[in-house]
């Protein structure tokens, strides 16, 4: 008698959210996840913990080898919105201006991105995952059942990330912004490795003229529509 294969278990599902930065992503994709009750990666987060951990270790952002050689070391840990570097809370440590710009240099060496596929891998567990970033969609959840490249235009972004970061009382300048921003685009779009682009089978979300709840009632729909397929 021949026992028949099992069937192969459905992956976990993924939803993918790209786009540059200060876009709102974060937010959109925190409120997506917290609605269908998915685990969250902000991979965005994992390159300011590099930047911030190799910024205290005195490493030079642009040394790809020994910038990847620290990120191994690490132990990084998502609770509960909070992000732990080797059981200590960095959550405000790594949001401030200067880890940001440190997080997009680091992010252009392949060898960094390489190290940390596999952890980002590790995110997809039941019931599901959503996970934002530049390279979601395009690089480590190609198979994703739902891709959304989420942007606003660079001026709006600017202005959300001056209004976050006096809220925080920050120093912050519009100007300075928008320049770090123009900054940012370019690198993340023009490095060799996972740069920023388009999904083909990405779904384009502007949100110049949207409220948060709107985005997010925005890719809950199309995900209900993609699973009744």
């Amino acid at each position: 008698m021949i026992t028949p294969a099992p069937s192969p278990q459905p992956l976990v599902p993924v939803i993918a959210i790209d786009g540059p930065s200060a876009s709102g992503k974060g937010t959109v994709a925190q409120l997506v996840a917290d609605a269908l009750s998915f685990h969250y990666l902000d991979s965005g987060a994992l390159y300011r913990v590099v930047a911030y951990a190799t910024h205290q270790n005195n490493i030079d952002w642009d040394d790809a080898t020994a910038v990847a050689a620290c990120a191994k070391t690490l132990h990084i840990q998502f609770k509960h919105g909070q992000v732990f570097l080797n059981d200590t809370d960095i959550s405000d440590q790594i949001r401030t201006e200067t880890i940001g710009k440190g997080a997009s240099r680091v992010a252009v060496h392949a060898v960094l991105r390489a190290a940390l596929v596999d952890l980002q891998h590790s995110f997809r567990t039941a019931p599901g995952l959503l996970a934002d970033g530049r390279d979601m969609g395009t690089v480590i959840f190609p198979d994703a059942v739902l891709k959304i490249f989420l942007t606003a235009t660079t001026e709006t972004r600017a202005k959300r990330r001056h209004q976050q970061l006096l809220g925080k009382h920050q120093p912050a300048d519009y100007q300075a912004i928008l320049q770090d921003l123009h900054t940012r685009d370019a690198r993340d779009k023009g490095r060799a490795s996972a740069p920023l682009i388009m999904a083909e089978d990405a779904i384009l979300l502007e949100t110049d003229n949207l409220t948060i709840t709107e985005a997010v009632d925005f890719i809950l729909l199309n995900y209900q529509q993609k699973m009744c397929k």
